[in-house]
């Protein structure tokens, strides 16, 4: 493949989305001539010279050849669409079987981005009439059924020569079959661009909160794979039976790695022997019926889901979207399998629809997953020990920390009583109702249907009980409240709890002006004793954190650089170490919370000083004592604030065992496919200090 790895490097194409053979296959073909590649074209039979645009298309006319079985005589390459006057070529058109001059199927490769290769699909599909489209360059693929007036819904794939286009639209679909064809692995694509796709389509002119509604499909397509979780049980015991070291939940694959063949073709093949003649049929799928009908059981599909997982939206809230714009978004997220093991793809598109709400606007982002697994590695939780995230956002901190006490990932499976009870010592706070909601479905699912995220103003805790006194509030809310007043210090206040570990990423812009907040924290005086006019939410959220720790409990709190340089902040800092042991301050790339900010952050790590080992772990109080300090120089993600992935021997995305790509960062050791990290080295720093919890 090396000829081909040098036609396509530094470009915007990619072969990873065929089959080995083919590649290898194609490669074979290959003759150098005056140091150029040439190739015999497989469909005009002429010497042509392979550009990287021209890769991509020879590979893809082998597989319409190979595995869709098309005739030769039905491809045509460069065929001309007529507009007006103007004539443009086609990449690729297949004929219809029965009018050999209709145009049938019509693909895009020239232009390597999505939106581009989309409008010149539309406008060719318009002027042709041709129902099918499809775009690639290689390395992504989307397939479309055009609909007038000349909306583009997704279909699953294109059909085969001896199918019809009916035929692929009323398949049987199963749990099996949303694993082998899951458009995230097979099409090269994140549900974030999926999502963006539905609103250039449909969404950005449907007149309704595309946050609810893409966030009410989400919800109901959460569910419908849920309803399905026997049937994963039975293709994991096959997949144990037959010695195969994948969990089939989480083993999607993007690319393909050196072997002859990569492990997600190796699982497909395994799991297409499973016989799911008596699996449950998807009901999260544009089947062909009427668009009312299709409506009425997606609206049933997520009635159901409200009742299976309460608090998340009224009883009496609706899908909003029409029957005609629903259709196009069911067809957008039919074949995305939402369940994988470590919520990747539901977290970066939340983070997207609220990231086009306020959620910016307080200086509080979502924590990038490496951050957060780094600091869960690093403090080590255990079994039955409390943890809370007091700024909770999408519960990044929490749901890690459930996945690193039980062994489970996000899958989709029934846990144990013994998991649910450590699901039950996990606690989230935040002000944010759009990301508490958000918070709520990913914690009651990992739950199992228990959740303790609650919806307050985490600071302004003594008005908690005018909100915890609302008859709505305590239905959605009750049962969290009940099991956070049980580690109260004073059960007649708000103020100071028993928690073991707090994580949390606080909002650092924006100051708190009331006076009647500021006046009950220590750090809202001056050095004259006086309360100050203003004070940094962050720099509140640092006084309320450690009030939330029992004695000898540890925290890792994301703070702006500033806080640990500032001469102005000293007694912050001074504040701190006189009520704990600063554990290790790590410097976090400038990159890492990019394209939001581009704020220089740390993470500090602290431990609450305790002498008394009755009340909690013991950390006894030093004046000279040795810190871990730590500056990351891989961010994982570039200066526009995309994340940059690690690449195999062939230059294509390699994956880890659960087949995601893998960030290139130094936080942590990421499945033994990345060099230890930062949290590695505070792990043997700590052993060798004896801290209480890596004793």
């Amino acid at each position: 493949m090396k000829t081909i790895l040098n036609i396509l490097k530094d470009t915007n194409y990619s072969f990873s989305l065929f089959d080995q053979s083919l590649v290898n296959e194609l490669e074979q073909k290959i003759t150098i001539k005056d140091g150029k590649p040439y190739v015999v074209c497989v469909i005009r039979g002429k010497e042509i010279i392979l550009k990287p645009e021209e890769v991509v298309r020879q590979l893809y006319a082998m597989k319409l050849l190979e595995q869709y079985g098309y005739q030769k005589q039905r491809i045509k390459f460069e065929h001309p669409i007529h507009f007006g006057r103007e004539v443009k070529s086609a990449d690729i058109v297949i004929f219809d079987k029965d009018r050999p001059t209709v145009e049938y199927i019509i693909v895009e490769i020239k232009k390597p981005k999505l939106q581009d290769g989309k409008n010149q699909l539309r406008s060719y599909t318009n002027a042709t009439g041709a129902p099918i489209a499809v775009w690639t360059n290689g390395g992504q693929i989307s397939h479309y059924n055009r609909k007038d007036p000349n909306y583009f819904e997704d279909i699953t794939d294109i059909p085969k020569a001896d199918q019809t286009l009916e035929d692929i639209l009323k398949e049987r679909f199963t749990l099996k079959d949303l694993i082998i064809k899951d458009k995230i692995p097979n099409e090269g694509k994140s549900l974030k661009t999926i999502i963006q796709e539905m609103e250039d389509e449909v969404l950005a002119n449907a007149g309704v909160d595309v946050f609810e509604e893409v966030f009410k499909l989400i919800f109901t397509k959460l569910y419908d794979e849920h309803k399905s979780r026997r049937d994963k049980e039975i293709i994991n015991y096959f997949l144990k039976k037959e010695k195969f070291p994948m969990i089939v939940a989480d083993k999607p694959a993007v690319g393909y790695l050196e072997k002859e063949k990569d492990p997600f073709e190796q699982l497909k093949e395994k799991i297409k022997q499973v016989d799911d003649s008596n699996f449950r049929v998807l009901e999260f799928r544009n089947t062909g019926q009427s668009e009312g009908g299709l409506k009425n059981k997606i609206q049933n599909l997520f009635d159901e889901a409200k009742a299976k997982w309460p608090g998340v939206f009224d009883d009496a809230n609706q899908i909003q979207l029409s029957p005609s714009h629903l259709s196009i978004c069911i067809a957008g997220l039919q074949d995305i399998k939402l369940f994988n093991s470590n919520l990747q793809i539901v977290d970066e598109a939340f983070e997207y629809l609220i990231g086009k709400s306020a959620k910016g606007e307080k200086g509080q982002y979502f924590t990038p997953r490496h951050v957060i697994d780094m600091c869960v590695k690093m403090l080590n939780p255990k079994a039955g020990e409390y943890m809370i995230d007091t700024a909770a956002g999408s519960c990044g901190f929490t749901v890690h920390t459930i996945f690193y006490l039980t062994g489970h990932l996000f899958q989709n499976m029934e846990i144990s009583e013994e998991e649910k009870e450590t699901v039950l010592k996990v606690f989230g706070i935040d002000f944010d109702e759009k990301v508490v909601r958000v918070a709520r479905t990913l914690n009651l699912i990992a739950g199992d249907g228990n959740t303790n995220v609650l919806h307050l103003n985490n600071l302004d805790y003594d008005r908690w009980n005018e909100v915890i006194n609302n008859r709505d509030w305590l239905t959605a809310y009750g049962g969290g409240l009940k099991r956070l007043e049980t580690l109260r210090k004073d059960h007649a206040s708000y103020k100071e709890f028993n928690f073991d570990i707090l994580m949390a990423n606080p909002p650092f812009a924006g100051d708190i002006k009331e006076p009647r907040i500021i006046h009950k924290y220590d750090l809202g005086y001056n050095d004259k004793n006086k309360p100050k006019s203003k004070v940094g939410r962050d720099i509140l959220f640092i006084e309320r954190n450690l009030n939330f720790l029992k004695p000898g409990g540890r925290m890792a709190i994301v703070l702006p650089q500033g806080r640990f340089n500032n001469t102005s902040d000293k007694n912050i800092r001074e504040y701190i170490s006189e009520k704990a042991r600063i554990l290790a301050v790590v410097g976090l790339n400038g990159n890492t919370f990019k394209p939001h900010t581009g704020t220089k952050t740390s993470v500090l790590f602290v431990q609450k000083w305790n002498n008394d080992s009755r009340v909690g772990p013991l950390c006894p109080k030093k004046e000279d004592y040795p810190i871990f300090f730590a500056v990351s120089e891989k961010s994982g993600k570039d200066n526009s604030g995309e994340y940059v992935f690690i690449k195999n021997g062939n230059n294509q995305p390699k994956l880890d065992k659960n087949g995601h790509l893998i960030i290139d960062h130094d936080l942590h050791n990421h499945d033994s496919e990345l060099p230890d990290g930062v949290a590695e080295k505070f792990r043997d720093w700590a052993k060798s200090e004896r801290l209480s919890f890596w004793s």
